[in-house]
């Protein structure tokens, strides 16, 4: 079985979030490694009382340049994956899709 991982991450962060994908066994294609697709797109939201967030202001709507960051994984590394996610990601709230993928 294997999986995609969908996350977005502001531009500054990208490299960091795809090197920690590619540590943790994310990304593999074959002989291939560090195998990701990256399209770019504006985030937007507004932090609300008690948040802590890493861009903007509490009550303030926020537009941040993101990279929208797709990478496959096995089962055996997808829990691996996503915690290595989690570490290099900057956000306290992460966008994070996980989807699991018909094997072709």
């Amino acid at each position: 079985m294997s999986y995609k991982i969908v996350v977005y991450v502001p531009l500054e962060n990208a490299d960091d979030v795809r090197e920690a994908i590619a540590r943790a066994g994310g990304g593999k294609l074959g002989k291939y490694s560090f195998c990701s697709f990256s399209t770019r797109g504006i985030g937007r939201f507004k932090p609300g009382e008690g948040a802590e967030p890493h861009i903007g202001k509490i009550g303030e709507l926020e537009k941040v340049e993101e990279e929208r960051i797709e990478v496959t994984c096995t089962n055996e590394v997808v829990g691996s994956v996503i915690a290595a996610i989690k570490q290099a990601h900057p956000y306290e709230e992460i966008a994070m899709d996980v989807y699991e993928r018909t094997e072709w």
